[in-house]
C-alpha cells in the first residue's frame, strides 16, 4: 500500500485547511500539494512544501521588488536566456520539499546528489514496514553487453518466473528473520539497529527531500534521461509533471535546452560542420573513440 489510512487522513485533513497568504502561490503546484502520486509498486512522491515561481526566477535575476513593468513575455524570455546560458542563482531562489517513499537500493543511488537536505525514516528507532519492490516482468532484463551500467534484452519464460520467485522468496525470509530478532516475546530480542542490516536493498523506507530547483533540474537531467536506471527514472519522470505545473516556463527551458538538448565537444562541432558541407564523415575520421562517436549518433538521431 503506498499511502497508509494515517497518512490518507493527514493529506485530506490539510487540503481541507486552505490558509490565505501573501507569499507568491503557483496555482499549478497548489494542485499537487500534499497528494501522494503513485511510483512503482509501494512508492510514492507528494510535495509537502514550495517556495517560489516563475516570477520568483525573473526577480531574483532582475535583483528588484515585485513584478515590476515587464510583461510574461519578457519574463518567460528572460527565463530561456539564463536556462540558455547556464545561469544557475535566479533558479536557486525557488524550493521545494518532497515526501517520498522509494527502495532502499534507489535511495542509496539518488543519495549520490548531495545538493539537497534529507531526512530518513530511522530503521534504528522504527521498524521497517513489510514493503519490497518487485519488478514487473516487462522490466526484469539481463545485463547489458555494452554497458556495465545497464540491461539488455528481458528475461524470458522459466528463467523470469525463477528470478522473480528468489526476489519474493528472499525477501519474505530476510523480513520474518528480522521479525524474529527484534521480537521480545519472551526474551530481550535483537536491537533495531544491528536487525535492520538483515533486511534485502529492496525493502522501502522513506524520506523528505528538499532542494532548490536548480540543483532540482540537475537531478531530472541525469534521472528522467532515458539511459538512467529505470527504477529511479520513474520517479525523476513523475517529479517532472508536478514541477512543469509548479514553474512552467521554467521546466519549459528546461525540456527545451537540458532534456531535449545535447552538449557537443570541440571535436562533435568539426563532425557537424563537415557533415554540412556534404563530407562523409564516419568514426575512422573524426578523431573520436567508438563510445564517443556512439554517443554522438545517439544525440543526433534523438535530435531528428
Amino acid at each position: 500500500m503506498p499511502v497508509t489510512p494515517e497518512q490518507q487522513a493527514e493529506i485530506e485533513e490539510l487540503r481541507a485547511s486552505p490558509r490565505s497568504t501573501l507569499r507568491a502561490v503557483s496555482e499549478g503546484m497548489e494542485t499537487h500539494l500534499y497528494r501522494a502520486h503513485q511510483v512503482l509498486d509501494h512508492g510514492f512522491v507528494r510535495v509537502i512544501d514550495y517556495m517560489g515561481d516563475d516570477a520568483a526566477i525573473c526577480q531574483a535575476a532582475r535583483v528588484s521588488y515585485g513584478k515590476g513593468t515587464k510583461s510574461v513575455q519578457n519574463d518567460e524570455g528572460l527565463i530561456r536566456y539564463l536556462m540558455r546560458h547556464w545561469h544557475s542563482t535566479p533558479f536557486e531562489m525557488c524550493e521545494v520539499k518532497f515526501h517520498i517513499k522509494l527502495p532502499v537500493f534507489v535511495a542509496r543511488q539518488w543519495i549520490r546528489h548531495r545538493t539537497a537536505n534529507v531526512n530518513e525514516y530511522s530503521a534504528r528507532y522504527s521498524i521497517l514496514d513489510r514493503e519490497f519492490y518487485i519488478p514487473e516482468p516487462s522490466v526484469l532484463a539481463a545485463q547489458s553487453v555494452i554497458n556495465n551500467q545497464g540491461r539488455g534484452d528481458l528475461l524470458q519464460g522459466e528463467e523470469a518466473a525463477r528470478v522473480l520467485e528468489w526476489l519474493k522468496a528472499d525477501s519474505t525470509r530476510a523480513y520474518d528473520h528480522y521479525e524474529a530478532m527484534i521480537s521480545q516475546d519472551g526474551q530481550q530480542g535483537l536491537a533495531r539497529e544491528l536487525a535492520r542490516m538483515n533486511l534485502p536493498a529492496n525493502i522501502y523506507t522513506q524520506w523528505y527531500w528538499k532542494v532548490d530547483l536548480h540543483n532540482l533540474f540537475h537531478f531530472l537531467r541525469l534521472r528522467a534521461d532515458s539511459h538512467a536506471q529505470y527504477e529511479i527514472r520513474v520517479y525523476a519522470q513523475k517529479m517532472c509533471e508536478i514541477v512543469a505545473d509548479w514553474v512552467p516556463a521554467a521546466y519549459g527551458a528546461f525540456e527545451d535546452y537540458r532534456l531535449g538538448g545535447a552538449t557537443l565537444s570541440g571535436k562533435a562541432m568539426a563532425c557537424v560542420r563537415r557533415m554540412l558541407k556534404g563530407e562523409a564523415v564516419t568514426q575512422e575520421n573524426s578523431g573520436m573513440s567508438k563510445g564517443e562517436w556512439r554517443e554522438f549518433q545517439e544525440a543526433l538521431d534523438h535530435s531528428a
